[in-house]
């Protein structure tokens, strides 16, 4: 069941990405449309995701940070 919705999940964005190719070399207006949503959802994704340097507490140092 999971491999199902991750497959519909992939195939989704796959058709996302080839509709904002595809309205940038002036397709249909549904591909704009469908375009538009993409790059919407895509900046929607990337504001409510927090970013991993801005975590408090967590160390990225291979070395443990000391000399």
């Amino acid at each position: 069941m999971l491999t199902v919705v991750l497959s519909g999940v992939l195939l989704v964005v796959i058709g996302g990405c080839a509709c904002v190719v595809w309205a940038a070399r002036g397709g249909p207006r549904w591909a704009r449309g469908v375009a538009r949503a993409t790059l919407l959802a895509g900046e929607v994704l990337r504001v409510i995701r927090p970013r991993a340097g801005a975590r408090s507490g967590s160390t990225t140092d291979s070395d443990g940070g000391e000399g």
